[in-house]
């Protein structure tokens, strides 16, 4: 998987949740971020809203905060007696909240439905509808550099997955069926296209319903 110019290289397992942690408690907790490193060790090994869990060191989450400063992606900020860290990726990839909220689930929990999403994410946003978080799903997957993909449906699965693109052990291997090609994925792609037509028909068809119900209202 190659991200362009949005990151350099591939993150590994602790930089992608170090990053997951401090996106969730920026938007679940504001009070208590920036994060301390002891807070943040505390968020990763964390077993709720965690696939996987996993366990990891204070040690293993600095050497990360580290390589993720290195790269632009987290910032540290020394505050009075304590310093605190944070992240950068809202401001160098221009997230809304929901592009945001919806990142950061996926970074945290793997790869899931748009309907999952939407649940999972109601801390940190709330969706109106499962189309309006696949909408902000397909923004994060268009250009100049998709940061998540839509994964080829299981036998079985009456909904496709999204994933993250970001790296990670967990996510190289759920995307691996798709991974046929290893030069970076071309921008346009026809599903997703087909997806977002969808996503338009639906909201023409409630706009005039809306307006059927209320002729007044458009007039």
């Amino acid at each position: 998987m190659l991200l362009g110019m949005r990151i350099p290289r591939e993150l590994d397992s602790h930089e992608v949740r170090v990053l997951g942690c401090l996106l969730e408690k920026q938007q679940a907790t504001p009070e208590y971020y920036p994060m301390t490193l002891n807070s943040l060790t505390a968020a990763c090994n964390q077993r709720s809203n965690r696939n996987p869990v996993f366990t990891v060191t204070e040690g293993e989450v600095g050497r990360a905060l580290s390589r993720l400063i290195d790269e632009g992606l987290a910032r540290r900020d020394d505050m009075g007696r304590s310093t605190k860290w944070s992240q950068k990726l809202d401001h160098r990839w221009g997230l809304d909240a929901g592009r945001k909220a919806a990142l950061t689930v996926l970074l945290l929990r793997g790869p899931q439905t748009a309907g999952e999403v939407r649940s999972r994410t109601r801390r940190l946003h709330e969706f109106p509808s499962s189309s309006a978080a696949e909408s902000a799903l397909a923004d994060l997957a268009g250009p100049p550099e998709p940061l998540v993909l839509l994964l080829e449906r299981d036998p079985g699965q009456k909904e496709a997955r999204w994933a993250h693109r970001l790296g990670g052990d967990k996510v190289e291997s759920a995307a691996a069926p798709m991974a046929r090609d290893p030069r970076p994925a071309p921008d346009f792609d026809p599903e997703l296209v087909l997806r977002r037509l969808a996503l338009l028909e639906q909201q023409v068809q409630e706009l005039q319903a809306a307006r059927d119900n209320k002729p007044g209202l458009f007039d």
